[in-house]
């Protein structure tokens, strides 16, 4: 459209131009007027009215163009009419020739890229004139887009054109220049013409005048009809505006539909680590009460020996005086074996307070679980926001101003959101490398604890394989330790199994928390697409204003 419109502005301008040069020679009169110049001054103004009057009727048909179409074979009447003024005579032996094939042919010389056009027209089967010929050449010109072009290179080449043309001819003067450069504004008009079916060789050009003297009214209603197809045009664009916005409403419903499906998975997953957190539980309650059973039984295994002892010492001073000596011995490794219990002790309480600890850890991951649901409660408030305000920009395309403040509005609220989001990961994050640090030194206390009781172990063996002589009895003693030493190995061993099973839990956290990233992203992606409807929408209503008010 814009091309044409800048073909018909030049045509109007030369056609200016033209009136103009009339109007000086009639201001100027001269003494005789060149009967040669009148006639390329009337095939000029001829060829202006056909051009115009055809791109003109082009446009407004709107479809390619065929053979039968009216304006199209008077434009090529008066291009034969054009190409033929002040065309020299040959004489042959028969007859006298006088075509326009000739000066034609030439333009495969001097425009490499029209040999197709001289080589089809010389294959048509049906042609048996040179007018034919020169007939069908101007037709596939007109096809090909580039009869402007071929017939510059004839006007520049003037000193071959004056083989076939007078002095005086059109093609020979400057009005020759200024057709071929009205027939730039033909490149717009699409025709789709059949050559082999006509017969060109017996057409008689004749120029209907009818056609280019109009009224009034129908020029009134030519404008009316423009204006009727910018206006349809205008309509159009508006509709397919429409159709893409609602593609892309029906692809931002598909995306919050997979956001939603998402949500239910993580919600699935919380629940399953909240399980796993009560299982957690449980299994510290029983070990509690696991401890709780193995203090009493040391307490009364301690209470019996103790009572053992006694009544050993009475027997011995009633039976010897020299087992007294013995009896302090022996009393000095009950005070010995005794620190050792109550070192032992020490370090059972030093075991309860880091599961206290773990407990901690525990409750401060079911607190990080609930702020994760927090998290997920506010993404979903902000998908139900993000889905009506996808549906008031589908019920409000033509909006203003005032709507589109309060889309900025709630632009604000969401980023300010999501700078909450990133704060509570952060926060999250921080938690969970603290969880890490404090599993890490539970495992290093328990090495240390493993290799103190190991040395105990064997320091122990050592102090009974020396008095297994004079103690018989404080064996089973040792023996007895030695299975609750056993007891307290199995019970670490349990306690590293929890903590690798906390391990498992803090991987599972950390991919909900990519998950989370993701989402994220996904909500990011959603903003962008939020701006470029909106960017479409402020230029849809720039573009309407202009059509309304311009």
């Amino acid at each position: 459209m814009i091309f044409s419109n800048c073909c018909l502005f030049i045509i109007r301008i030369c056609c200016k131009i033209s009136a103009w040069l009339h109007c000086e020679d009639n201001f100027y009169p001269k003494a005789t007027k060149d009967p040669t110049a009148v006639e390329r001054a009337n095939l000029l103004n001829m060829a202006k009215l056909s051009i115009k009057g055809l791109i003109e009727s082009a446009l407004s048909f709107g479809r390619t163009l065929d053979s039968d179409y009216p304006p199209l074979q008077q434009f090529f009447v008066v291009m034969e009419h054009c190409l033929k003024h002040g065309l020299k005579v040959r004489k042959s032996f028969l007859s006298y020739n006088k075509t326009i094939w000739g000066p034609l042919e030439l333009v495969e010389k001097l425009y490499p890229e029209a040999e197709e056009i001289g080589a089809s027209v010389r294959d048509l089967p049906g042609l048996k004139t040179p007018l034919g010929r020169a007939r069908a050449w101007l037709r596939l010109a007109l096809m090909q887009k580039k009869m402007a072009d071929y017939l510059r290179c004839l006007i520049i080449q003037r000193d071959l054109l004056s083989e076939f043309y007078e002095y005086h001819a059109l093609m020979m003067e400057e009005e020759g220049a200024v057709i071929v450069g009205l027939l730039v504004g033909l490149n717009v008009i699409d025709a789709n013409l059949c050559v082999k079916g006509e017969d060109l060789d017996s057409q008689v050009g004749v120029i209907d005048f009818s056609m280019y003297l109009k009224n009034e009214e129908d020029i009134g209603n030519k404008e009316r009809n423009v204006q009727i197809a910018a206006i349809l045009d205008q309509k159009n664009y508006v509709e397919e505006l429409n159709r893409q916005l609602n593609s892309t409403v029906s692809s931002l419903h598909s995306r919050v539909d997979s956001l939603e499906k998402s949500n239910t998975k993580l919600i699935e997953e919380l629940a399953i680590a909240k399980n796993n957190i009560i299982k957690l539980q449980e299994e510290n309650h029983q070990l509690r009460s696991e401890n709780k059973l193995i203090l009493m039984k040391t307490q009364q295994h301690l209470e019996v020996t103790k009572v053992d002892v006694e009544t050993e010492l009475q027997t011995y001073k009633h039976s010897r005086q020299g087992l007294d000596e013995m009896y302090n011995e022996a009393r000095r490794q009950l005070r010995d074996e005794s620190q050792l219990r109550q070192d032992v002790e020490n370090e059972l309480a030093v075991q309860v307070s880091m599961k206290h600890e773990i407990e901690l850890a525990m409750k401060l991951l079911e607190k990080d679980i609930h702020e994760k649901q927090d998290t997920l409660i506010g993404l979903r408030q902000q998908l139900e926001e993000v889905k009506a305000i996808n549906i008031e920009m589908y019920q409000k395309l033509q909006g203003s101003e005032a709507d589109l403040k309060e889309k900025n509005e709630i632009i604000a609220r969401l980023e300010e959101k999501t700078n909450k989001i990133t704060a509570a990961m952060r926060q999250l994050e921080q938690r969970l490398q603290q969880a890490e640090k404090a599993q890490m030194d539970t495992e290093d206390e328990d090495k240390k604890y493993l290799q103190e009781c190991q040395s105990k172990f064997d320091s122990l063996q050592k102090q009974i394989s020396q008095k297994e002589k004079q103690l018989v009895q404080l064996e089973t003693d040792l023996k007895i330790e030695k299975e609750w030493r056993q007891t307290l190995q199995e019970d670490l061993q349990k306690e590293k199994d929890t903590l690798s099973h906390l391990r498992n839990e803090t991987q599972q956290i950390l991919s909900l928390k990519k998950e989370f990233l993701h989402l994220q992203d996904e909500n990011h992606q959603l903003k962008k697409i939020y701006h470029e409807q909106e960017q479409a929408l402020q230029e849809l209503g720039n573009k309407l204003s202009e059509d309304w008010f311009g």
